[in-house]
């Protein structure tokens, strides 16, 4: 594996997901997690403190870390609320993860008064009895169409995060347009890994994930209302090379779209307190109630190998190996083997030179003394994104400064996309 790195040499995550129960409200087919029900024993979650102990740790690290609150269902956690204040205390950027099914106006703004940043909601179709048998729970599509209601009567930013398989593949467009008018900011579309509950689950097949991705990339670049955005999905990334090699989201660490971050800037913590390169990565790498969580991220020779990987298969001999690299955990579930090929891609590689990652090759912009007092008045936790949006914007129009109308414009443009809305249009 390697020696291991130094403690200066490893980057802070970006997002770190919190799997704080296995408990839900929902049996849905799909679950990395395998989440149990309601009632199931709750003896092994990480307590309170021992939560809070671990995001002063990721704290630590960084206070540009977005802590993900997951489950299971996070809202099933009595202490929730006291978790999200406690992350916001620490400079963190708090979201939570969920099915919706309990976020009411009372939660949505009590979870917004302790610091929520904003809520991904699970949505898998647009028809009620499509939704309601992926879920496993009669009803469920109507409960989420009112956590939607309430994030918006409340001002709580949410995300919809929509998983595709063959069987609801054809909802793309239509899913895009509810997302736009339902006042959503972001649309994720989901690429399943068959671990957890979801090994009983048929997969998408290669060619409806090559569609689908065609699709959404075409649409994440055409989209001005919301952002479409693709996960564990890193072909993504190539995809968007080939439409426009200028657009932003190419870069190294876009975050945004596409590109797999499992162990390099991105990992998650399960309700016992292991440590996994991604949700579907199942093995942890260490135990938070073990070895502090700093020093995991930091050491463990999983995560040392996924920083600097020796790609096998078509991913070892591809041309966009730096800017995708593949999904680690699909050869890792199949064959064992966490450097192998990912299978789901059906590109060939052409034999060309490695095309290296816009953000390592791009010269840096200046920022007026304006533009950067603008970005200190943002939050830490998103000043690394906006830091990224507003370059992307001024390279998009060949300029080479970053102004303070440039900051400007981008928070207009967030108020006008962003801002309350009310009613449901075409619902």
């Amino acid at each position: 594996m390697g020696a291991l790195a130094k403690p200066d040499a490893c980057d802070p995550p970006y997002l770190v997901a919190l799997n704080l129960t296995r408990r839900c409200n929902l049996n849905c087919a799909h679950c990395y997690l395998d989440a149990g029900a309601r009632d199931s024993d709750d003896s092994g979650e990480l307590s309170t403190d021992e939560v809070k102990a671990l995001l002063a740790d990721i704290a630590g690290l960084s206070d540009e870390t977005m802590v993900v609150f997951t489950g299971g269902e996070p809202l099933l956690r009595a202490d929730l609320t006291e978790l999200v204040a406690h992350a916001a205390g620490l400079g963190l950027m708090a979201v939570l993860g969920s099915n919706g099914l309990g976020l009411n106006d009372r939660r949505a703004a009590e979870l917004k008064s302790a610091g929520l940043m904003g809520a991904g909601i699970s949505l898998d179709s647009l028809e009620p009895g499509e939704h309601d048998a992926f879920r496993g729970l009669p009803g469920s599509w109507a409960k989420t169409m009112e956590a939607f209601d309430a994030c918006r009567r409340n001002s709580l930013q949410f995300q919809i995060h929509f998983s595709v398989t063959d069987d609801n593949a054809h909802e793309l467009a239509p899913m895009i347009a509810f997302a736009r008018d339902v006042g959503a900011f972001a649309l994720n579309i989901f690429f399943l890994v068959c671990t957890g509950r979801g090994e009983k689950v048929t997969n998408i097949s290669a060619e409806t994930y090559d569609t689908v991705m065609r699709r959404l990339t075409r649409a994440a670049r055409e989209e001005t209302d919301i952002m479409i955005r693709a996960k564990c999905a890193p072909h993504f990334k190539r995809m968007a090379w080939e439409l426009d090699p200028d657009w932003p989201i190419t870069a190294a660490h876009g975050y945004d779209a596409g590109g797999c971050l499992a162990g390099t800037r991105y990992c998650r913590i399960t309700p016992q307190g292991g440590v996994t390169a991604c949700p579907y990565i199942e093995t942890p790498v260490g135990n938070v109630r073990e070895q502090s969580f700093a020093e995991i991220w930091r050491h463990a020779p999983q995560f040392q190998t996924l920083r600097q990987p020796a790609l096998k298969g078509r991913c070892g001999a591809c041309e966009y190996s730096r800017i995708c690299g593949g999904c680690r955990a699909r050869p890792l579930a199949r064959d064992n083997d966490i450097m192998g090929e990912d299978f789901l891609c059906a590109y060939e590689p052409r034999g060309g030179a490695v095309i290296e990652p816009l953000g390592e090759v791009v010269a840096a912009l200046q920022w007026t003394p304006e533009a950067e007092a603008w970005l200190a008045r943002i939050p830490s936790f998103v000043r690394r994104f906006v830091r990224q949006r507003a370059e992307g914007e001024v390279r998009a129009k060949q300029g080479h400064e970053v102004t303070a109308e440039v900051m400007a414009d981008l928070a207009e443009i967030a108020r006008h996309r962003f801002g309350g809305q009310s009613g449901r249009p075409g619902l």
